[in-house]
């Protein structure tokens, strides 16, 4: 009987001791897999081997090119100024078709080959010109200030060189190149908080000025026009006005409207659709304009909150269909580890585009 009673209660003692060290091991705000199995996504990761995001994708040579930020973990502390994106190089994606199998070109660009550069190397993009691809990226100096530089190469996929200096006259994060129909080619950038955008007035850099308060006008995304040698701006930087149905301009409490991040500039039907991610309410807007200049008037929604805290999008068209890339944080469920998606965008007969919900009901 006591042999009996002591192995009872050692099993006891074994099967308690067993369950607090399997909690410990796997903390229950790590467990994603159960709550994934009940998720529906409209699509998936175009790559799980590494962690995507910010995808600018662009068609050379008939196939797809995605240029994506490449999410690493740092260890770094989450703060609203981004620096847990602590990215460090760039893989380039490629495929034949929306659908097909997907490339991994390895390092196309790595910080340390940045002469200038200091740290936290944000959302790309990509041209062709002049018989050369070039790759613009934000990267702050090293005083810590973000700059937008500029890397060639004779292939889409690179590797690509960095020029020893910033384009001169550029500030803030989220390059977007836009060739328009005469040839003429032009850059929209801006992010604020972390994308240091609210620092900079009349394009001279204040680090003292905080974000906007809700009462005050919203902080408005720059452009300029890219030079033919497209490693410099040809003309000044300037806002791009997005302005609501009657004409007005938003203020920083419109914030489910107003521009954060993540410009995106394309062509449709003659008309100039400026594309941007309202940021803490995480919605992928979008406005439409005559010029590349604008004004843009907001029109709607093109992606509603995705999984995930950040947004970012690019829309190209192949073989007479448009595609949204964009991202959410399914492989991981964190922030700063995320992956790159596509799903093909559809627009109504009158030139408004029909919003996508990333998560299936």
């Amino acid at each position: 009987m006591k042999a009996s009673l002591f192995a009872i209660i050692g099993l006891v003692i074994i099967a308690g001791c067993g369950q607090p060290a399997e909690q410990t091991s796997t903390p229950a705000k790590d467990t994603t897999a159960p709550v994934k199995e009940q998720k529906h996504y409209l699509s998936q990761p175009l790559v799980s081997h590494i962690y995507t995001a910010d995808p600018s994708a662009h068609v050379f040579n008939g196939r797809i090119y995605i240029y994506p930020s490449h999410d690493t973990a740092t260890g770094i502390p989450e703060d609203d100024l981004g620096s847990h994106f602590d990215m460090r190089d760039f893989h380039i994606l490629s495929m034949d078709s929306v659908g097909g199998k997907v490339t991994d070109h390895g390092v196309a660009l790595d910080i340390r080959h940045i002469p200038w550069a200091g740290r936290q190397l944000w959302a790309p993009d990509a041209a062709f010109a002049n018989n050369t691809y070039f790759l613009y990226f934000p990267v702050k100096d090293k005083k810590d200030v973000f700059h937008i530089g500029v890397a060639t190469s004779d292939k889409p996929e690179g590797p690509f060189t960095a020029e020893k200096t910033p384009i001169k006259g550029s500030y803030s994060i989220d390059p977007c190149v836009f060739r328009d129909e005469d040839g003429s080619y032009y850059m929209y950038f801006g992010g604020i908080w972390g994308g240091q955008l609210q620092r900079w007035n009349d394009n001279k850099y204040d680090s003292t000025k905080g974000n906007r308060k809700p009462q005050e006008l919203a902080i408005l995304p720059r452009m300029a026009k890219i030079g033919a040698d497209m490693k410099s701006f040809s003309g000044p930087v300037q806002e791009v006005k997005i302005l609501d149905e009657k004409g007005q301009p938003f203020h920083e409490k419109d914030n489910d409207k107003r521009f954060f991040e993540a410009s995106w500039m394309f062509r449709y039907n003659g008309k100039y659709y400026f594309s941007y991610s309202t940021g803490d309410t995480h919605n992928i807007c979008y406005a439409i304009g005559d010029s590349p200049y604008g004004p843009f008037t907001y029109k709607g929604i093109i992606l509603n909150p995705v999984e995930g805290w950040t947004s970012h999008h690019s829309i190209i068209e192949k073989d007479g269909k448009w595609y949204l890339f964009y991202h959410d944080v399914q492989l991981s469920g964190k922030t700063y580890l995320r992956n790159v998606k596509v799903t093909e965008l559809h627009f109504n007969a009158d030139g408004s585009i029909r919003t996508v919900t990333a998560m299936k009901d």
